[in-house]
């Protein structure tokens, strides 16, 4: 049987969180909720199909070039290492999830050719992450960690840091038993997302999330607002365009949060590894300030 997890020296408030997970909404137009979310390790019997729709739409439009069914597995062959959260027990689908995954040591496995090609080609192209590009290109490539975590869009930010910490404290305890998650560096992916014209009727207006660092006269927005906090501990961070092309109607199709269409794109964000833990502490007190 699954595991609940019990979160340690975390406070983690929910009710009234904002459903949008900005933290911006007037109190006029957001519906309180109150949900009991809890967090499992992994569960192989339960979280593959959850964990693979979650990874789809980490991935976006690029899903289709690796293979979700051999990631998804290879995630939920490390149970003891990330978490899930859910809202109606062990047995039902994840509402979000977090893992790290070791470049180095699974570099051989088809899946991770293709993630580390395609990181290292994306770097290649987009300077701020020259960095990384260096860091990918180097043979044999160093042990870095693949953090991937993506959550249903109405879940708030909150749930994210007691993940990190379970995932920090996890990584020690596999450290100590002479796992291979001893790593030099993270590599993150998300996510962003430009507001471009839409085409369809002006439809009431919805607040818009965190901003994101302006690139050029392009402004560019987070879904995860979590990613402006560990952007500042960053060795680099930046945006990539993806290979492959919505299809006609995508932005309009994914107005979410605004009147206005969006257009997506994946983020990166390298992390030194004595780094992250300065950064999730940071980001617990992110998420516990008031929102001004």
């Amino acid at each position: 049987m699954g595991k609940r997890k019990q979160l340690k020296d975390t406070d983690v408030n929910m009710e009234g969180a904002d459903p949008t997970a900005g933290g911006e909404e007037s109190d006029e137009d957001m519906d309180m909720v109150n949900v009991d979310f809890e967090w499992f390790d992994p569960q192989p019997a339960v979280d593959f199909h959850g964990l693979k729709n979650l990874l789809r739409q980490l991935f976006d439009v690029d899903a289709q070039i690796f293979d979700m069914s051999a990631l998804a597995d290879l995630i939920l062959s490390q149970p003891l290492l990330g978490s899930t959260v859910k809202v109606d027990g062990n047995e039902s689908d994840p509402y979000a999830f977090l893992t790290v995954l070791n470049l180095q040591e699974h570099k051989d496995k088809p899946v991770i050719e293709d993630l580390t090609s395609y990181l290292r080609s994306k770097a290649s192209s987009e300077p701020s992450l020259s960095s990384l590009k260096d860091l990918l290109s180097q043979d044999p490539i160093p042990p870095v960690g693949l953090i991937l975590t993506e959550r249903l869009i109405n879940m708030p930010a909150e749930v994210v840091p007691p993940m990190y910490n379970m995932l920090i404290e996890e990584m020690a305890w596999a450290i100590e038993d002479k796992e291979p998650y001893n790593f030099t560096h993270y590599l993150i992916v998300s996510k962003t997302y430009e507001e471009v014209e839409s085409k369809l009727d002006m439809e009431e207006s919805r607040p818009q999330k965190k901003k994101k660092k302006s690139a050029g006269n392009t402004e560019r927005f987070y879904f995860h607002p979590e990613d402006e906090v560990l952007e500042r501990h960053a060795l680099c961070s930046g945006a990539i365009e993806y290979t492959h092309e919505h299809d006609e109607g995508h932005s309009d199709s994914k107005r979410a949060f605004q009147e206005l269409g969006i257009k997506t794109s994946a983020n990166l964000i390298l992390i030194e590894a004595a780094k992250l833990e300065p950064a999730v502490k940071n980001m617990l007190e992110y998420f516990k300030s008031p929102v001004g």
